[in-house]
């Protein structure tokens, strides 16, 4: 147990009947907001994608709570648990592995049938992996659209045909195991684009490379990937021959 005192927070507790969708950090322990760490406190059950990790989490703030494991393999059949708790009059919060849940992770499905169950939902911001890359990764943004995960197979191609018109940024998440693909294959749709491939965010192996497209593919072969992927992709400045994907 970490020897980490909380300290005094003077906001309002937890209403009964909520469920809360707590932000957790992204990498660095310490990117928690003391209201996260009020309502995680306070909550009567903790819903978690990985109760392992959260279970670290809160024992580095010396937090005890119940908690249910609910990620993207048993979340339908986990929401009537957390409903009928919700209807008790009990507070709950739901967490991610990391960053807020809901967006590329479980809990979606959660939220919306916790509205539609007439219960009321808060959410309590935090740590972002999409909000560090954007700002740390050197581009000039204005706008940005968010791809999240390309898919494996099917609609890949439509998929990267579209970001390649795009002229806003595009943030994508990839994996270390898909991101040489993924590279490569922005590459060969959008031509020698600008981007900022972004690494271990907040993490003590942090690192942020920003070039072309070619050249994080070439860095990206010659250097084995490690750790999850957030990609900020340059918007479309104007039409170039040959950079179709086809």
């Amino acid at each position: 147990m970490s020897d980490f005192a909380i300290p005094e927070y003077t906001g309002s507790d937890p209403e009964p009947g909520t469920l809360y969708v707590v932000s957790t950090p992204i990498g660095n322990l310490h990117d928690i907001s003391l209201r996260a760490l009020h309502v995680l406190e306070r909550v009567n059950l903790v819903a978690a994608e990985d109760t392992r990790t959260t279970s670290n989490l809160l024992r580095f703030y010396g937090i005890e709570v119940a908690l249910l494991s609910l990620n993207a393999r048993n979340e339908r059949s986990r929401i009537p648990a957390v409903l009928e708790r919700l209807g008790r009059d009990e507070c709950v919060a739901v967490v991610s592995d990391a960053g807020t849940p809901g967006i590329s992770d479980p809990a979606a499905e959660l939220i919306s049938e916790t509205m539609a169950a007439g219960y009321k939902v808060c959410a309590i911001p935090g740590a972002s992996s999409l909000m560090a890359a954007l700002v740390s990764s050197g581009l000039r943004i204005s706008s940005f659209v968010f791809e999240g995960f390309l898919p494996v197979k099917k609609r890949r191609r439509a998929r990267l045909r579209r970001i390649a018109e795009e002229e806003r940024a595009v943030v994508l998440f990839e994996s270390p195991h898909r991101v040489r693909r993924t590279i490569r294959e922005l590459a060969e749709a959008c031509g020698d684009r600008r981007v900022a491939v972004c690494r271990e965010l907040t993490k003590k192996f942090e690192e942020i490379r920003q070039g072309t497209l070619e050249e994080m593919a070439q860095f990206l072969e010659e250097k084995a990937p490690r750790g999850e992927y957030v990609i900020v992709l340059d918007g479309r400045r104007e039409r170039k021959e040959g950079t179709s994907y086809s």
